[in-house]
């Protein structure tokens, strides 16, 4: 993984936050509203967070999500 700018609450300045996109895990489209990097035994896993038009909110890995054009 390339070195990525995080605040000190491990959240990510992805490029895409603010946009549509899509989780390709569960199909659901929503706003990516945070990337946050967490220690899961040991190791760091990067876990993205996105909120649909009806305002439910789900996470994913950053690897099941892709930018709606």
């Amino acid at each position: 993984m390339t070195h990525v700018a995080v605040d000190s609450f491990g959240h990510e300045r992805h490029p895409w936050i603010g946009r549509t996109v899509r989780d390709i895990a569960s199909r659901g489209e929503g706003e990516l509203t945070a990337v946050v990097q967490e220690e899961t035994r040991g190791r760091i896993v990067r876990v993205a967070f996105i909120k649909a038009e009806n305002n439910i909110e789900w996470s994913t890995a950053v690897g099941n999500v892709q930018l709606v054009p």
